[in-house]
C-alpha cells in the first residue's frame, strides 16, 4: 500500500512538472468548436513563470472567443398560419473556459469550448390548430400628420408582427427591429436625447417599443430588460415606456408561458393609432 501511495504521489508530480514545461516550451494548444470538432484558433500560453501574463492573455482570448460565438436568439416568425424558423441563441461559458485555460495540461491540447446552443422553441405542429387567445393588449395614439415619426412607427410596428415566441424563447426589440437608417426606410423625427427634444433618424420608434412592452406587461411575459425615457412621453404614462436605441438601451422579454405567443402588431396611419397583441397559441 505504501508503494502504491509512492508511486501515486510520483505520478502527481511528474504530471504537474509536464504541465510547468509545456508552458515553459511554448507548447501549441488549439481551441476546438465542441459542436462539429473543428478547430476555431491555436495559441502558445505564456510561459509558467510569468503565470499574471498568462492570466491576463487567457482572460482576452476568452473575451475574443465570447465576441466571435455569442449570440442573441431571433425569434422564428409566422405568416398565414406557416412558421418562419428563426436563429439559434449561442452562448458561450466563459468562467468554464477562463478556468481550463487556466489551468492547461500537456496531456490535453485540444480544448473544447464550452457552447450553449438554443433553438427558438417552436414548430409548426405545436401551431397547427392551436386556439388563439388574446392575453395582453395595449393601444397608443399619435399625429398622423407628422409623416417623419408615423412612418417610422409602422416601419418598426411591421418588423415585429407575428414574431412567434415558444417556451423559454426570448424577444430583443433592437434585434428584431434593426438598425434605424434611411436606407430602411427610417425618416427623421423628434427623439429624446440627453433630456432633450432633437431630430433624429428613427424618432417615434419607443412608440413602438412602449406600447409593445405595456402589451407584454399585460400578459405576464417576463421582462428581461426595461428602461425609461429622460422625460415623459405623452402615448404612455410615466414609467411605463420602453425606450430603446441603436447600440444602447434595449427592451428584452422572453416567453415564460407553457405554450407559444404570438405578437401582432397593428398600425393605422389614417387615424393614428398602433395596437399590440400578446396572443396565445394552445390547443387547450
Amino acid at each position: 500500500m505504501e508503494k502504491e501511495k509512492l508511486i501515486m504521489a510520483n505520478n502527481a508530480v511528474s504530471a504537474k512538472a509536464v504541465s510547468s514545461k509545456a508552458m515553459e516550451m511554448n507548447r501549441e494548444f488549439a481551441l476546438i468548436d465542441s459542436r462539429d470538432g473543428s478547430t476555431v484558433t491555436t495559441f502558445i500560453p505564456a510561459a509558467d513563470k510569468n503565470k499574471e501574463q498568462h492570466e491576463k492573455d487567457m482572460k482576452a482570448l476568452v473575451r475574443q472567443m465570447a465576441d466571435k460565438f455569442d449570440q442573441p436568439m431571433t425569434p422564428s416568425k409566422v405568416k398565414n398560419g406557416k412558421l418562419f424558423p428563426g436563429q439559434s441563441r449561442v452562448v458561450l461559458d466563459e468562467e468554464a473556459l477562463l478556468n481550463q485555460l487556466l489551468n492547461l495540461s500537456a496531456f490535453n491540447q485540444e480544448i473544447p469550448l464550452p457552447i450553449t446552443e438554443t433553438a427558438p422553441n417552436i414548430t409548426q405542429e405545436a401551431l397547427n390548430g392551436a386556439k388563439q387567445t388574446v392575453i395582453g393588449s395595449y393601444k397608443t395614439a399619435f399625429n398622423p400628420s407628422v409623416a417623419g415619426r408615423s412612418t417610422n412607427i409602422a416601419i418598426s410596428s411591421n418588423a415585429i408582427n407575428e414574431i412567434v415566441l415558444g417556451p423559454g424563447d426570448r424577444f430583443y426589440f433592437n434585434l428584431i427591429v434593426g438598425e434605424r437608417t434611411p436606407a430602411r426606410g427610417y425618416q427623421k423625427a423628434l427623439e429624446i436625447v440627453n433630456k432633450e427634444f432633437v431630430e433624429g433618424i428613427g424618432g417615434g420608434i419607443c412608440q413602438t417599443s412602449s406600447t409593445l412592452y405595456n402589451a407584454v406587461a399585460k400578459a405576464g411575459l417576463e421582462i428581461i430588460e426595461l428602461h425609461h425615457h429622460s422625460k415623459t412621453v405623452g402615448y404612455v404614462p410615466i414609467n411605463q415606456d420602453a425606450t430603446v436605441s441603436w447600440g444602447g438601451y434595449d427592451f428584452k422579454f422572453m416567453n415564460n408561458k407553457d405554450y407559444p405567443v404570438i405578437i401582432k402588431s397593428i398600425t393605422d396611419q389614417k387615424s393614428g393609432t398602433l395596437e399590440v397583441q400578446i396572443i396565445a397559441a394552445s390547443k387547450i
